[in-house]
């Protein structure tokens, strides 16, 4: 037998086991490109491009020994050229000023807004006096005031009088980052509207509309038959429809570690698919004709197959439910094909579809917590199937649901804590409680219940349903309302979740002990870099209305309420549980409402608003003064003085400002977004003066 004698060596005898490594390194292309500070021009595309043709000749023609190496390299330039790729696809015109008048358009996508607000998305917009190829192509306006004029319906075309603006950056630098998640949504405006929302055309057709339409019928038949919030998760489970589902739900199922079960995934196309293949295989053997005659596992996989597209149809094209499809998909084709189905193979072709087709999902917590859940159980089963045996049958589904829960919470816990700042730390439990209901009573009733709707019969298969969702509502509702149900934690560095996925994933799945054990490390370092995150200490929003200082007790915010978003998001980031009103009411701030000031690193800060903002700064423009305004400066800039009026900061973006043996260091979101085509607007100063002029 010969050896092995390097590792180029050792990587050429593996090939054929390299597959899953695959979308590993497509995914470092894709990652390089949103990690960019810059656009990159023609020229480094360019480059890109012939080093993606050079690195696949080499992998198709190359040496034995340079054929891995090359395909890797061919990935990570071809990831970065696809993202390139689709961020031009989707542009579309964005606004550039905020727009006050009448809005016109088509509804597209109805949901609910931070504040539970009723939400609608347009397209087909039209905005007086702007020009239609600066016309945004999609809008989104919250219902705010007496509606109830009009019934709000997919395909139906209104008009209202709206305020809309651009979409805002990161409320922190470094912080989610909404104008991207809007280019790619092709989003170019959001806003809201206080005055009656008034239909001038009829419901239009179109198979998504038509999808759409059928989904809001189904909806709101189901919440008329289920009341409640029993009846609103149903229909989300369903339809893909969560506009009936309340914050108070949502609060309860995030606070459980249940929300995944209410956002349409792969744990329920799964479950659906499972279900209709188990049925339709088992009940094909009950007929001893056609199942000797019929490979009664490829039919019911077939079958499986047109209930997973009925249901994306029914679910809508969402991000995640596309996911799951393609998820779903690849294992019911590779049946008939005679392939094994759930393979870290299946999971690699999965996942290079869905990045192949929006490589931008990979920054999306979604993304990563599927594929993360999904390669986790796995590994986790493979050592079970060999072990199984050995635990009572009666004992086997338990052991498998525990099994299950804890590999896929393990995998997913870190990425819903460096996301959503939180960790459940009685998720485990709620989930070994509610997943068996989702599993044996609420989707296989939801399937029932879809079959029999045509005949009218659905009635007892949704009394069914509404039961089992009330039973997960009420362990949801139990769970997070426990003593210590969530932990809060900070928001880590931008290295720590890519190390610790590649870490992590080298742990699971790579099969040489030296690259397993820098898999180790490289996960424990995240961790570390984890633990050692620094927090600003003062935070500045984008438009100057709201500051918060870190103090002993935590970041004290300069007012009670308003910018409610941007305040939640600066403790969410924090680690912090504290509601808005108590993080105002801590010590840190001092002084009167409109002037208040405080001390960072020994240099004052002060932050001024309201009418006369600009003279009462005038006095306190001192020698190494940090000086906020929410309105605009008025007049020269003392020498030495820090001035971040409402006309700087919408240049700069949000602040950050660190304290540092040298001083003060301020960050703004801008420099650390850079010059994205998501957050760059053309004809800025022309489209400022016009909009102060309207």
């Amino acid at each position: 037998m010969r050896v092995l004698t390097g590792p180029l060596e050792a990587l050429g005898a593996a090939r054929g086991r390299l597959l899953p490594w695959a979308p590993v390194f497509l995914s470092v292309g894709i990652g390089l490109y949103f990690a960019l500070r810059v656009e990159p021009g023609a020229g480094s595309l360019a480059a890109a491009g012939l080093v993606a043709v050079a690195a696949t000749l080499a992998a198709l023609r190359g040496p034995d020994l340079a054929r891995v190496p090359a395909t890797g390299l061919a990935l990570v330039a071809g990831g970065l050229l696809l993202a390139a790729a689709r961020t031009h696809l989707v542009s579309a015109p964005v606004l550039t000023f905020r727009y006050y008048g009448p809005v016109e358009g088509r509804i597209v996508d109805i949901d609910r807004s931070f504040s539970d607000q009723l939400r609608l998305t347009l397209d087909r917009v039209v905005l007086e006096d702007v020009a239609p190829d600066r016309t945004p192509a999609r809008v989104r306006v919250a219902l705010h005031g007496d509606q109830g004029f009009t019934d709000p319906q997919p395909g139906l075309t209104v008009i209202l009088s709206g305020h809309l603006s651009p979409p805002e950056g990161p409320v922190e630098p470094g912080g989610f980052d909404f104008q991207r998640l809007a280019w790619f949504s092709r989003l170019g405006g959001v806003g809201y509207t206080r005055s009656p929302v008034l239909a001038i055309a009829p419901p239009e057709g179109g198979l998504p509309l038509m999808a759409f339409r059928m989904r809001r019928a189904i909806s709101t038949a189901m919440q008329a038959r289920m009341e409640g919030q029993p009846g609103a998760f149903a229909a989300a489970l369903m339809t893909g429809d969560r506009s009936g589902v309340t914050q108070a739900t949502n609060d309860a199922l995030r606070g459980s570690n249940l929300s995944h079960l209410i956002s349409i995934s792969g744990l329920h196309m799964g479950l659906l698919t499972g279900f209709v293949f188990a049925s339709c295989r088992y009940g094909l053997a009950l007929f001893a004709p056609l199942a000797l005659r019929l490979d009664t596992r490829k039919l019911a996989a077939f079958l499986a197959l047109l209930a997973a597209t009925f249901y994306l149809i029914l679910a809508g094209p969402n991000v995640a439910t596309r996911r799951a499809f393609v998820m779903a998909a690849v294992m019911l084709v590779a049946v008939l094909a005679d392939r094994r189905a759930i393979s870290l193979r299946s999971v690699a072709i999965a996942a290079l579809i869905v990045l192949m087709l929006e490589p931008e999902s990979l920054v999306e917590p979604g993304f990563q917590m599927s594929f993360g859940a999904t390669v986790a159980l796995i590994v986790a089963f493979k050592p079970w199937t060999k072990a199984q045996h050995r635990v009572p049958a009666v004992l086997r589904p338990v052991a498998m649901l525990l099994l299950s829960s804890m590999a896929a919470g393990f995998a997913t816990a870190p990425i819903a804590a460096a996301h959503f700042n939180r960790i459940a730390e009685y998720g485990l439990l709620a989930n070994f409680l509610a997943v068996p209901l989702m599993g044996i009573v609420v989707m296989p009733a939801g399937v029932v219940a879809a079959l029999l709707s045509g005949v009218g019969l659905a009635g007892p298969a949704l009394w069914v349903m509404e039961k089992g969702t009330w039973a997960i509502l009420r362990v949801a509702d139990w769970v997070a309302g426990l003593d210590g149900a969530v932990a809060a934690v900070p928001t880590p560095p931008p290295l720590t979740l890519p190390l610790m996925a590649l870490g992590g994933l080298a742990v699971l799945i790579a099969r040489p002990i030296p690259l397993r054990a820098a898999g180790g490390v490289a996960t424990i370092a995240a961790l570390a870099l984890w633990a050692s995150a620094e927090r600003p200490a003062l935070l500045v929003a984008g438009d100057g209305s709201i500051i918060g200082v870190m103090g002993e007790t935590g970041r004290a915010l300069s007012k009670p309420k308003g910018a409610g978003f941007v305040a939640k998001s600066w403790l969410e980031d924090d680690g912090d549980l504290a509601a808005q009103e108590d993080a105002f009411a801590r010590p840190g701030l001092a002084g009167e409402k409109g002037a208040l000031q405080t001390t960072v690193a020994g240099h004052p800060a002060w932050h001024f608003t309201g009418k006369g903002a600009s003279a009462r700064a005038a006095s306190a423009c001192a020698e190494d003064s940090l000086v906020i305004l929410s309105t605009d400066w008025e007049g020269p800039v003392p020498p030495g003085c820090r001035i971040y009026d409402v006309a700087k900061l919408r240049d700069t973006g949000a602040l950050a400002v660190y304290s540092t043996g040298d001083g003060l260091r301020v960050v703004s979101a801008k420099e650390v977004a850079g010059q994205r085509l998501w957050n760059t607007r053309p004809g800025r100063a022309r489209d400022r003066r016009r909009a102060e002029l309207q």
